[in-house]
């Protein structure tokens, strides 16, 4: 009997890109395919590229690279690029990058292991030539449902129970909330096309795809399309299915999720979603991403700061907020209206998580401007900020505008700012000094002990973490396991928080501690997130 073929997954870029790797990696292994870790142990090395901004278009094609030098050192037989970088560019890529073996799109998604089978034995796949995938789904929202022919990556679903290792196509078929009218409710078993690639207790769900949105910066929607929302029976089902892997926390991924449901008939879907979500088994700990605050509106805002189980956090695509860069931006908004939107949410969950990502140096920004900017970071009280420098993206219209700044002075307002958002948010780590916090742990170092993990208000990767500690003794939960604890100081955005109690009904390996009135491992009832953070 021939051996297995074998398959590495490496992923760039975003959550959305690894949960696109998972439904390859489940389509892969539903034929038969044997994934693997190391690329050098593949047969073929399958690269989920980043296309969005040059620094990650740059580390999408030293990965390649990589990956291709694995050709003449172990077993790699081929090397393949797929994602974002290999939907934007296609044949471009493929002429430019010859170590490629392949480059397929998100049409190919579908056939992937046809796809490699051709490659492995030697054929060549002709790379597609590029389009705007805008134009592949009707103008109106409410007609694009069940659009024939259009690949929606991270949206698969079987049928069938998922190979070695998948879920029993089971349980997945009530609907979590009423849909509108004209919205019948997915019949027949709908168990997630995935196979997960990461043992750890966080994964992240595609919410939807592509955006409506025109950011003039912005060229993502040219090449993952117009926005499309999943079914909610399907984002219910697959988080249950990872609530059966040993997922304790998923955070809701896609392009703009406060538009979820819009195509569905009813704009505040995502409010009743989240309730049902949240009370699946197993899971402690719902995260909501990739919030507009344009759309942001009060009844989101309710849900997000008062469902147990439902972290308060947000994540805020501000951008600027100087009026004038805004407009430039076909965005909205300034600096107060912004203050008054994180007002809102602070009066209603004071202890809330609130990050977001910043471009300096855009066309025509004056001093003026970036000090408008600076007034808003200094105000807003960020958990997380991110600083981009402005560099002109194909295809987009701030490509061709007037009034480009010097690169010298884009780097320089990107150095300013970043020093700023470092302070900032190092400051406002500090005012969450002697607050208890309720901590998912995500790793144990088995050399030194220390144990790591993330509070309500830190996203995966993103955001900082807590380190926890114990004075005199010796302490080691499982990853997986939620820990209230008191935050004693700071290192840069990060908390240093010493463990009170470990909940109960969560993994942890048994403790040992200096005699303490409230010992470290004492097991409490769990509570909802938002109830610790206060």
């Amino acid at each position: 009997m021939p051996e297995p073929r074998t398959v590495a997954l490496v992923t760039l870029g975003c959550a959305r890109n690894e949960v696109d790797s998972e439904e390859l990696a489940g389509r892969l292994a539903a034929d038969g395919w044997q994934l693997v870790d190391d690329a050098s142990e593949a047969d073929v090395a399958v690269v989920n590229t980043c296309g969005f901004v040059d620094a990650a278009k740059k580390d999408s094609v030293d990965a390649l690279l990589e990956a291709n030098d694995l050709k003449n050192q172990g077993r790699t037989q081929a090397v393949v690029a797929v994602g974002c970088m290999a939907e934007r560019y296609g044949k471009e890529l493929a002429d430019a990058l010859p170590e490629a073996d392949g480059v397929l799109g998100f049409d190919d998604y579908a056939d992937i292991s046809d796809r490699l089978q051709t490659i492995l034995s030697g054929g060549v796949h002709a790379p597609h030539t590029p389009r705007d995938r805008r134009k592949l789904l009707p103008i109106s929202p409410a007609q694009r449902q069940g659009a024939a022919g259009v690949a929606l990556p991270g949206h698969g679903q079987a049928d069938e129970a998922a190979a070695d290792g998948g879920a029993t196509a089971t349980e997945f078929t009530q609907a979590p909330a009423d849909l509108p009218d004209g919205v019948a409710p997915a019949s027949g078993p709908r168990a997630p096309l995935r196979r997960r690639l990461d043992a750890g207790p966080v994964a992240s769900v595609k919410l939807a795809s592509g955006c409506d949105r025109r950011c003039t910066f912005c060229a993502i929607p040219s090449f993952r399309g117009s926005f499309i929302s999943r079914r909610p029976s399907d984002v219910l089902g697959e988080t249950r299915w990872l609530a059966e892997q040993g997922v304790r926390e998923v955070m809701l991924v896609s392009e703009n999720n406060t538009s979820y449901g819009k195509d569905l008939g009813d704009i505040r879907l995502l409010e009743t979603l989240l309730p049902e979500l949240a009370a699946a088994d197993g899971i402690e700990r719902v995260r909501v991403s990739y919030l507009q605050p344009a759309e942001m509106r009060p009844g989101l805002i309710d849900v997000l700061t008062s469902t147990p189980g439902v972290v308060p956090y947000f994540d805020l695509s501000f951008q600027h907020s100087a009026p004038a860069v805004l407009r430039a931006m076909r965005r909205f908004g300034d600096t107060d209206r912004f203050l008054d939107l994180l007002d809102t949410i602070r009066s209603k969950a004071p202890e809330a998580g609130v990050r977001s990502n910043f471009i300096v140096g855009f066309p025509g920004e004056t001093e003026e401007d970036l000090a408008e900017l600076e007034r808003f970071l200094t105000s807003a009280r960020l958990d997380a900020i991110g600083v981009f420098g402005y560099s002109d993206e194909d295809g987009t219209e701030a490509a061709t505008y007037d009034g480009k700044l010097d690169d010298d002075v884009v780097a320089a307002r990107l150095a300013r700012v970043s020093r700023l958002a470092e302070e900032l948010t190092a400051q406002r780590a500090e005012e969450r000094v002697g607050s208890t916090v309720r901590v998912l742990v995500e790793s144990v170092d088995e050399e030194t002990g220390e144990v790591v993990g993330r509070a309500d208000h830190q996203a995966p990767e993103t955001d900082g973490q807590v380190v926890l500690t114990v004075e005199g003794g010796w302490w080691e939960p499982a990853p997986g396991a939620f820990v209230t604890a008191r935050v004693t100081g700071t290192e840069g955005v990060d908390l240093i928080a010493e463990p009170l109690a470990v909940e109960e009904g969560g993994p942890q390996v048994p403790v040992a501690a200096d005699d303490a009135a409230e010992p470290v491992g004492a097991a409490v009832p769990a509570q909802p997130a938002e109830a610790v953070a206060r």
